[in-house]
Order: structure tokens, then C-alpha cells, then sequence
């Protein structure tokens, strides 16, 4: 009986190509959308969860008061290390601290190569999951050992072996391998980090770290946790809260430090990293909850075509349920039927959406940021696929087999049978859901795009035109910097260079402790502190409002002080220039105001900075900026070999600013792209649909149209007597999405505190395009039927 259903299934398929054809590719376009988010849902789920002891580790962070404002961090004073070894030992099985800093040199007799690498203590290669291909998990105990990639091993070793080889660390660490950890997956915390090496090692030859091992006051590493089997991570957050604050009391800040401890579990670093003011409001799972709601409508809109296109073709099938019921078939039997043939066309929709997913994945990957592959091999895929293909069959063919098969066999027979205007009322609330859905997800792409462009938009304050930054983390740079400076600009190049603490998209350094006159003691001032060259103003070209920019002409400019527009209106100035402001021992005069640098988040107000010069701060970056014309590819060749002539124990790691700059909106980038993405399939899907019920609206229609010719209608007459309809549900649509989005978006930009408006034309155009879109697609076939013969409709009758 089974096999005769399927069999019915497959010939009813390739009698009625058209209706075939709408019902399979819309479905698979659905089922395609779904597993490529599918795809995307789970790599942002799994984050880190290879790690053996995923629900065991923890990261201790904390709330810090700056400016009047809550922010989260995960940097804290090294003396809490040893107070949670100590005090809390009962409660932690191991607990590991951990130093980053971007941007290192790898060298060893015959190259040199930037990698990215951390410090840490030596349980943290197995508590945080590194898995050794090489070596023991004792790798680190040696002070002077050094853990790296399989990628660094490949890099420096080929396929030789690498344990006991030696490795210079930024040129002035020396280091055996010890171990090789395997490369960490895409979806990881620590996926940039190359290699590893002990903390001791970078303890002891930092010198301004003996400053800092001591002090509660100094936030400078990142600690992670294992849990006791019997610890509780929300009560013994509740026992940290005020482990750092209680050390601050007799420190001259304490009146204004505001401090909370806490513990994130690893099952929350990703998913949920995002705070504001002291609460936690979200992170990558506002992504997650977003796609997956939009991969539930586009595979509601394909099971819609199905459920429309079934139930339209009720009248010709009426009479084959008829029949069958007359001859004895019972109304189960009729069901049967009916979801196999929902299930044939789930099923073959599945395989073609497997391959369109395949063909899409390297471009969803590249624009996602993922890597995701598909294991054809996995049970998992298959078995989640062929559920996934039951469930979308048995919702798509619920209504058809239900209604269908509750016809009456007599009213069929006897030809009384009409559907009647209560069968037309489920399918035009479908195609008003249909179209409602895919012109909700137009309007939040537009308005997702419209933020990022805002953002865009927003003045940078300085030039990041052919503007070189160079990360340099050899010893003796400070001597080497006007050097190069000096041979960079022989070259013919380069219109000028600088040095600076930070990148010009980031504030390494944050201080508190400033004080100026009429200053409110209350006020803990914790301002962006960065140090910089005489000549960094003019390389990236910032903009002077007050003031004037250092010079080598003023030897005074040593003890000048040069902030941005926010921390003059933080400090409440109306003149700045020639302020005193002391920080420690030393007084500073602001001698310039510079207009707010986007750096970090460009969708939040400006953070107070302040700009000092050649301040005792490393100076990691050198910017390069090139002369007007002067094309990037010319230019490298002859700096590089002024970089490496002066600095030949550093690698030549070189970023364009512009592209660092555009990273900031990388994360509301990809989502747009993947919404428009997303949302252009959903109207295709619905578009599909109306083709669908277009085409049999008109062979439904073809003797009244017949009739209507042969009585003098004209094709525009025609063409809009079966576009009226659509045009109206659609309408519709657009009149219910445009509340529903205006809403759900209004309170989506309320994440930003800069943000864009969201304008009336937005849902102008959308209407206007989703109806336009409707317009074509019902028009080829209302053309068609219009400028069809008559007399072949009207010759049997």
C-alpha cells in the first residue's frame, strides 16, 4: 500500500511539472536557508565545548565604575591570583593566570614571523583544552619552554621534528620547544593564540612588572579557573565580590574605586559576553535567537507554497477523493496519501537543498567568518536531515491531507461540490503571512544597514588613507625609532612616521588618578592614556580644535598634555589650554584639544583620552603615512627594506589603517550581508508562490477568460482582473510588517547609544518593491493567459 502512495506521489510530480517545479524549489531554497543557519547555529553554540572541562572552567572578571559608567573587564590585579589559591582553595581545583599581548616576533637562525601568543601558567595548556600533539602537559614547566601550533611547527620546522629546537621570542627571549598543541578551532576564545609560553619567563624579564605583583590598584592579567566538583558559580561569585575593593581602603583612590568581582563560566563567553552598566544584556545569542527565527519563517514560507498550492487544486482532486471513498477508502487512507506525497517532495527537496547549501557554504563562510564544512559522512547530518525532511513533510502536508481528504464522496460525485469562499480564506491568510514575513526581513536589513552606514558615516577625525600601522615588539626600538623614521623618509615615499602606545582603533593603556583645578573629589577620572611622538599628529592627521600639536620647537611640549574634545567636556573646561592636570608626581598643561578619534566601539559616545609624549610607555606601533599618489604596492618594497636595514630582528608585519578601521563594524557587517542574504530567498520563496497560484488562478480562470476576449476585453482589462487580488494581499502584508518592523527595530537600536533613525521612506520603498516584485511575477502569467487564443479555451465547449 505504501509503494502505491509513493508511486501515485511520483507520477502526480511529473504530470503537473509547473505546480512540481514551485513546490520543490521553494521548498529546497528553505531547506537549503535552514541548513546553512543550521550550520551557523551550532559552530556558534559549540563554542569552545571541545574542551574536557568545559563545565568546569570559568574566567574571573569584574565590574570597574569608570567615568560614572559600569564597564566590564576581564584584566585584574595580580595579587588576587594567590588570594584565590590561598583563601579560597577548597573551591578551585586549579586556578591559572594569563598575560596577552598581540603582535609578537618568532625567529629562530633563519626567519622571523609575527604570531600572536599568550603567557600563563603552566596547568592552563590543559585546563583550557590545548590538545598536545607532541610533548607532555608538563611542557611549561620549564621556565625557558615555549608550546606552539601545528601551524608554527609547519611554518619554522616543515615536517621535522621541533621538540628541543630553539625559538627567539621578540628577540629577546630565547626558548626550547617543548610541546606542539593542535591548532584550535574556529569556534574558540583561543583560536589566535599560536603559542604558549610560561608566565615566569615573562615575569622576569619585564622589569615594570615588580611594580605591578604587588599592587590591587594595577589591572594587568586574566585568570581562569577550574570549579571544585561542589562549587556553586553564582554563590561563590557572591563570596568575590569584594575581594579587590576590600584591599583598596587605605589606597589614596579608594574614595572614588568602585570594584565587583565575579566568575563567567565558560558556557558564557561567547554566547552572552556582552554587558551594560553592570548587566549582563547579551552577546553572540541575539544572533543566534535572530537567525534561527529567521530560518523558522523561510521554511514556514516554503511549507506555505505547499499548503497554498495543495489546497488551490482541491477541485481537481476532489473527484479522485471521491472515487477513492466511494470504492472504500477510508479517510486515514486518504491521509496516508497525502503526506506521502508531502513527504516525496520533502525528501527530494532535501537532497537538491544539500546541494545548494554545499554550493552557498564556501560563500556563507567567507562572509559568516566561519569555517564551517559539511561531514557527509556523519550519521548526525543524515539522521538530523531525514528528521528535519519527516517533520517539514508532515508540516507541510498537514492542512492538504486534512482538507482534502474531507470531502464528501456523494457532493463530489453528484458535482455539487464547490470549494466555496470559506476554502479561498486560509489560503489568502497564508499569502498575507507569506508576504508579511519576507517584507518584515526587507525593512530590518535596510535598517541594519542604515545603522552600519551611520556608523560609517560618523567623522573618524583623522586620515586613514594610505596610512601604514606596524606592530614592533623588539627590544631597543625607542633608540631605533628616529632612524627609521629618518630612512623611511629618504625613501621618497613616505610624507612622514610616528610612534604611538596603541593602534589608532584601540587604548591599550587606561589610567585614574588625574586631577585638575575644581576637579569633583568624587570623581574617579580614568582617561584613555597614550603616548605618542612629536610627529603623530601630522602622520595620522588629526584634527587640532584648540591649541596647538607638539613640536620639536617647544622643549616644554615634554611636560604638555594634549586630551580630546570628550575629556574636555568631561573635566567641565571652558578654556582648556593651559590647564594643569597632575597624574602621580607630574603636572601636565594641556597645550591642544583634538576632535574625538572613533577608537573601539563606534556606535558609543567618545571615551575621555588623553595624549602624552614619549611618555615611559612601549611605543608597539609605528605608522607609516604615504606621500598623495604614491600607490601601497610601490611603496612596500623600499619600507620594508628601511625597516628591516634598521630593525632586522623584526618581522615585517604591516596592517593598512583603513582595513583596521573597518573591522569595527565587521560583526553588524556580516549580520546585514547574511539578512540580506536571508531575506532576498524569502521573497524569492514567496514569489514562487504567487507564480504558483498565479498559474493555476489562470488555468482555473481560462473559459471565463476565453469568454472575456471573445466579448471584447482588452489585455490591460485581463491583466488586471487577476492581479487585483494579489496586489491586495500584498498590500496588506506591507501594512502589517511596517508596525511589527518599526517596532522590533526601534528597540533593536536602542542597543546603540548612536544610532540612526528609522525613516518613512524605508517602508515606502519596501511596499513599493515587494509589490512591484509581486507585480512581475503575476503578470508574465496574467500576459500569457490574456493573449492566449480563445478559441482553444472555448473550443470544447
Amino acid at each position: 500500500m505504501l509503494k502505491n502512495y509513493f508511486i501515485i506521489a511520483l507520477r502526480r510530480l511529473r504530470r503537473d511539472k509547473t505546480h512540481s517545479f514551485v513546490n520543490i524549489s521553494s521548498m529546497a531554497i528553505g531547506l537549503a536557508i535552514v541548513l546553512l543557519i543550521a550550520f551557523w547555529i551550532f559552530d556558534e553554540c559549540t563554542y569552545d565545548r571541545f574542551n574536557p572541562h568545559y563545565d568546569h572552567v570559568a574566567r574571573i572578571m569584574q565590574f570597574e565604575t569608570v567615568n560614572g559608567t559600569i564597564g566590564e573587564t576581564t584584566s585584574l590585579p595580580f595579587p588576587l591570583i594567590n588570594e584565590l589559591r590561598t583563601t579560597y582553595r577548597s573551591s578551585f581545583k586549579h586556578v591559572v593566570a594569563s598575560w596577552w599581548n598581540r603582535h609578537h616576533t618568532l625567529a629562530d637562525d633563519s626567519k622571523k614571523l609575527p604570531f600572536d601568543g599568550r603567557f600563563m601558567d603552566p596547568e592552563g595548556l590543559d585546563l583550557l583544552g590545548f590538545h598536545l600533539l607532541r610533548g607532555q602537559t608538563t611542557a611549561l614547566q620549564d621556565p625557558t619552554s615555549v608550546v606552539i601550533s601545528a601551524a608554527v611547527a609547519k611554518a619554522f620546522f616543515g615536517d621535522t621534528d621541533p621538540i628541543g629546537k630553539t625559538l627567539h621570542i621578540d628577540d629577546k627571549l630565547t626558548v626550547a620547544v617543548t610541546g606542539v598543541y593542535a591548532d584550535m578551532p574556529g569556534n574558540s576564545l583561543f583560536k589566535g593564540v599560536q603559542f604558549i609560553a610560561p608566565l615566569d619567563l615573562f615575569l622576569r624579564s619585564e622589569a615594570w612588572t615588580n611594580d605591578v605583583r604587588d599592587s590591587w590598584g594595577w589591572d594587568f592579567c586574566e585568570i581562569y579557573v577550574e570549579l571544585a566538583d561542589h562549587a556553586d558559580v553564582a554563590a561563590l561569585s557572591g563570596r568575590l565580590r569584594n575581594s579587590t575593593l576590600i584591599h583598596m581602603r587605605d589606597n589614596p583612590l579608594a574614595a572614588s574605586y568602585h570594584s565587583q568581582v565575579f566568575m563567567q563560566p565558560m558556557s558564557r563567553w561567547h554566547l552572552y559576553n556582552e554587558f551594560k552598566n553592570g548587566v549582563q544584556t547579551g552577546g553572540a545569542i541575539q544572533w543566534v535567537w535572530l537567525f534561527g527565527t529567521i530560518g523558522f519563517f523561510v521554511l514556514l514560507l516554503a511549507c506555505i507554497n505547499f499548503m497554498n498550492l495543495s489546497t488551490a487544486r482541491s477541485e481537481k482532486r476532489a473527484r479522485e477523493v471521491g472515487v477513492r471513498k466511494a470504492i472504500g477508502s477510508k479517510r486515514f487512507q486518504l491521509i496516508l496519501q497525502f503526506y506521502s506525497e508531502s513527504m516525496v517532495v520533502a525528501f527530494l527537496a532535501f537532497l537538491l537543498a544539500l546541494v545548494l547549501a554545499a554550493l552557498a557554504l564556501p560563500w556563507f563562510n567567507n562572509i559568516a567568518g566561519k569555517s564551517i564544512a559539511i561531514v557527509w559522512t556523519s550519521p548526525w547530518l543524515w539522521g538530523a536531515g531525514l528528521t528535519f525532511s519527516l517533520l517539514t513533510g508532515l508540516l507541510a502536508g498537514s492542512y492538504p491531507a486534512l482538507y482534502l481528504s474531507s470531502f464528501r464522496a456523494v457532493s463530489v460525485l453528484k458535482g455539487s461540490f464547490k470549494a466555496g469562499r470559506w476554502a479561498l480564506a486560509p489560503r489568502r491568510a497564508l499569502v498575507v503571512l507569506q508576504f508579511s514575513v519576507s517584507t518584515l526581513l526587507v525593512i530590518g536589513t535596510i535598517v541594519v544597514f542604515r545603522q552600519i552606514q551611520y556608523a560609517k558615516d560618523l567623522p573618524a577625525n583623522y586620515d586613514r588613507e594610505h596610512l601604514l600601522a606596524l606592530p614592533v615588539t623588539v627590544p631597543g626600538f625607542g633608540q631605533k625609532k628616529e632612524p627609521l623614521r629618518s630612512e623611511l623618509l629618504q625613501t621618497g615615499m613616505v610624507a612622514e612616521a610616528a610612534t604611538s602606545s596603541s593602534p589608532t582603533t584601540q587604548i591599550w593603556e587606561g589610567y585614574s588618578g588625574f586631577t585638575w583645578p575644581g576637579k569633583d573629589p568624587s570623581k574617579q577620572a580614568d582617561f584613555g592614556t597614550v603616548s605618542v611622538s612629536y610627529e603623530y599628529g601630522s602622520t595620522i592627521g588629526w584634527q587640532i580644535i584648540r591649541g596647538r600639536d607638539y613640536s620639536r620647537a617647544f622643549a616644554t611640549d615634554s611636560a604638555g598634555l594634549i586630551v580630546n574634545a570628550a575629556a574636555v567636556s568631561y573635566m567641565g573646561l571652558k578654556d582648556p589650554i593651559g590647564t594643569p592636570v597632575k597624574w602621580g608626581d607630574q603636572t601636565f598643561h594641556i597645550i591642544g584639544v583634538v576632535k574625538n578619534l572613533i577608537i573601539g566601539s563606534p556606535y558609543e559616545e567618545a571615551r575621555p583620552v588623553a595624549y602624552l609624549l614619549n611618555y615611559d610607555f612601549n611605543h608597539n606601533w609605528y605608522f607609516v603615512k604615504l606621500k598623495p599618489g604614491v600607490a601601497v604596492s610601490d611603496a612596500l618594497p623600499p619600507v620594508r627594506k628601511a625597516f628591516q636595514q634598521i630593525l632586522p630582528t623584526a618581522a615585517f608585519d604591516y596592517r593598512l589603517v583603513d582595513e583596521q578601521y573597518n573591522e569595527l563594524f565587521a560583526a553588524e557587517q556580516r549580520v546585514g550581508t547574511l539578512a540580506a542574504f536571508f531575506a532576498g530567498f524569502a521573497l524569492l520563496i514567496s514569489a514562487l508562490g504567487i507564480f504558483g497560484m498565479a498559474s493555476f488562478t489562470a488555468e482555473q480562470r481560462i473559459r471565463e477568460i476565453g469568454v472575456r476576449r471573445v466579448l471584447g476585453a482588452t489585455v490591460f482589462g485581463i491583466w488586471r482582473l487577476l492581479t487585483r487580488e494579489f496586489t491586495l494581499l500584498v498590500g496588506l502584508s506591507v501594512l502589517i510588517a511596517g508596525p511589527l518592523g518599526w517596532f522590533a527595530l526601534h528597540r533593536w537600536l536602542q542597543n546603540y547609544t548612536l544610532h540612526t533613525n528609522i525613516a518613512w521612506w524605508i517602508f515606502v520603498v519596501t511596499g513599493a518593491g515587494t509589490l512591484a516584485i509581486t507585480l512581475l511575477t503575476v503578470s508574465w502569467t496574467a500576459i500569457r493567459a490574456a493573449t492566449t487564443n480563445p478559441v482553444k479555451a472555448l473550443r470544447s465547449e
